[in-house]
């Protein structure tokens, strides 16, 4: 034994090839609102009709929006039953809690079943979670449920993220992406889950952030499964995760946060964030691209988190990239709102989808190399390189 070098272990530790997506599964919950309607239905649940001129300012911000519908879990008779919720500002967190501790968990597990069936390996093969959520913190938490409620094995190795926000779709998957490549055989079953109800609330007049957020989040959960030398007999990789990265963005403090608070999770936007990000963008592009010797930023394919419309637009025009390039961002952003981490997933799966029913060679909308970015609170930005994969793998 002692000739055996800490070298030969480390070797036969690790996987050989790169984190690899290997299914995706989404879930959302049943109730659906349309964004045209919203406004009224937002006033009139909020008892805030009298507000006539906030009112108009909602329909405004919801019409720019480019958002058709969202699906959210609070109801109508939810938001009757507690009262509280509907203030501006009123202690809630309770009743907050109490929804989103069991809801979260649960269509993560939604989600993840889609996953796991389109993987088509036992889930007992799960050896590590990562469980992402904005929404409801608890001990244990929405990790352990979730392993409950799915019944994964107890050994299996859990990591439970709170409290990122909107870039965590990317951290996720660097975090996964080290596990999957550090651990020969791991299979990491990540999922992000957001439920709005800890952050919606009445109208105030003196806070617009707010307002802004009222008119563009959604509820949803996405799962994916992440490994690294997939078994090609079973597995149908779909993307290769090459490289990940974050940073904070110079002169962003303030620029996007949110406290939790006895009224539940508030939210603030004190900068110009399409600016931030727009003027930093192509720092990270080039960091991330240079060693793969690309700088064409239209010859790659894009995955954006849709914080919000003007983002998308800043961001496009500021690169110059032809208008297809956000096309599955934009879908989502339409079909779902910003559903804070779980978005990117959701474009991930979107544009997979489509690459395939457009007879596209690769997963990435044909192209072999892309980008996804997920932007939030610090201002935080995750950068993570994909490498698509033929769609002939992908398809069933």
């Amino acid at each position: 034994m002692a000739n055996t070098n800490v070298q030969d272990i480390r070797k036969a530790q690790r996987a050989e090839g790169p984190a690899t997506i290997l299914a995706i599964g989404t879930a959302t919950p049943s109730n659906c609102v349309s964004q045209a309607d919203y406004p009224d239905y937002y006033f009139r649940i909020t008892n805030s009709e009298h507000m006539t001129d906030l009112k108009e300012k909602f329909k405004r911000m919801c019409d720019k929006s480019m958002i058709k519908k969202r699906y959210m879990y609070l109801t109508e008779e939810i938001l009757k039953e507690n009262p509280n919720m509907c203030a501006y500002m009123a202690p809630s967190l309770d009743a907050r809690q109490d929804i989103v501790v069991v809801e979260v968990p649960k269509l993560g597990k939604e989600a993840a079943t889609k996953a796991i069936k389109e993987w088509g390996q036992p889930k007992s093969k799960i050896t590590h979670l990562v469980f992402c959520t904005t929404s409801g913190v608890d001990m244990p938490g929405a990790d352990y449920q979730l392993t409950k409620l799915l019944g994964l094995r107890p050994s299996v190795k859990r990591y439970m993220m709170y409290q990122q926000g909107c870039f965590a779709g990317g951290t996720v998957l660097r975090l996964a992406k080290d596990l999957a490549e550090n651990n020969k055989g791991a299979r990491v079953l990540v999922i992000c889950s957001e439920i709005t109800a800890v952050t919606f609330r009445g109208p105030s007049d003196t806070h617009l952030d707010s307002l802004v957020g009222q008119a563009l989040f959604g509820d949803g959960a996405a799962a994916v499964i992440i490994g690294a030398d997939p078994d090609t007999k079973i597995e149908r990789p779909i993307f290769q995760l090459v490289s990940a990265a974050q940073t904070i963005l110079p002169d962003s403090e303030g620029a996007i946060d949110g406290h939790l608070r006895e009224v539940g999770l508030t939210f603030h936007l004190l900068k110009d964030v399409p600016g931030l990000i727009s003027k930093n963008i192509e720092k990270s592009l080039v960091e991330a691209f240079s060693p793969i010797g690309i700088n064409d930023w239209n010859s790659i394919f894009w995955i954006a988190h849709p914080g919000g419309p003007a983002i998308l637009d800043q961001v496009e025009a500021k690169l110059g990239l032809k208008e297809e390039k956000l096309r599955a961002t934009r879908h989502v952003l339409s079909e779902f709102g910003n559903m804070s981490s779980a978005c990117v997933l959701f474009i991930l799966n979107e544009m997979r989808k489509k690459s395939i029913e457009e007879g596209k060679a690769s997963t990435g909308e044909g192209l072999e190399w892309g980008v996804l970015f997920g932007f939030g609170p610090g201002l935080t930005v995750e950068t993570i390189v994909l490498h698509s994969l033929p769609t002939a793998h992908a398809s069933h």
